[in-house]
Formats: structure tokens, C-alpha cells, sequence
């Protein structure tokens, strides 16, 4: 089943229009912060279930707001002293030798979890700055 929405193009122009580019800007790339607030906060407690020394939520951390093809992101990454983003796809997809690791799937399982919560800040801090 797929929707088609008609006039999406014009309402984002006519938002535009009266609010300006700048406005329109700014006010995604807060909701967009606190929106990853939101998945960060949900990934940390996907990633208690195989802590160990906490390397691996100490170093979650987030991009700035900026464009990739046209579309406002934030990456999250990791980032530290401990060099964890090394072993963080092991973690997720497991290895040769080691198929099933102890955190296979959280990074996944955080996506999923949070898809709902993220969606209601990002449309609730969309309201509120329109």
C-alpha cells in the first residue's frame, strides 16, 4: 500500500515564502538535534546489555546539523581515545569466527526502537517553531 500526497512541493515553497529560507533552516536543524537526542539516549541503553569497560557509550558522539544531498543530517559516530568505531561493526554483523558477539544487532535494535519517539520530537519541535 503506498500514499501519494499532492502538493507537497507547493506548501514547502509557500512555507518558505512566508517564513524564509533561514527560518525554515534553523528550525529543522533544532528539531533534528533534539531528535538525535532522542535515538543517542535510546543507543546508550541498547549498548548496556554487552558493557564492559563503557568505552563503547562513551564514545557515541554526534555531527553538527549540515547538508548531505540536499538533505539536512546528523551522523552519529564514534569518536575517543579507546578507538571503538573500529570494533563497532564487529559488534553489529559479528565475524567470521565469532557470528553471534554479545552486542550483535543494538545498533539496530536502537533504529527501530526509537523510530517512533524520534518521529514525535522531530514533528513536535517542527510545530513548535512554525
Amino acid at each position: 500500500m503506498s500514499v501519494e500526497i499532492k502538493g507537497m512541493d507547493a506548501l514547502l515553497k509557500e512555507l518558505e515564502r512566508k517564513l524564509g529560507k533561514a527560518n525554515i533552516q534553523r528550525v529543522t536543524d533544532r528539531a533534528l538535534v533534539k531528535a538525535a537526542d532522542v535515538f543517542v539516549k535510546e543507543l546508550k541503553r541498547q549498548f548496556q546489555s554487552f558493557k564492559d569497560t563503557g568505552a563503547s557509550i562513551d564514545e557515541i558522539t554526534l555531527s553538527s546539523v549540515r547538508t548531505v544531498n540536499g538533505a539536512r543530517t546528523i551522523t552519529v559516530y564514534w569518536e575517543g581515545p579507546r578507538s571503538r568505531y573500529r570494533i563497532i561493526h564487529l559488534n553489529e554483523w559479528g565475524t567470521v569466527k565469532h557470528p553471534s558477539p554479545r552486542g550483535k544487532g543494538r545498533v539496530a535494535a536502537a533504529l527501530k526502537n526509537s523510530e517512533k519517539a524520534y518521529r514525535d520530537v522531530l514533528i513536535a519541535e517542527l510545530k513548535r517553531g512554525i
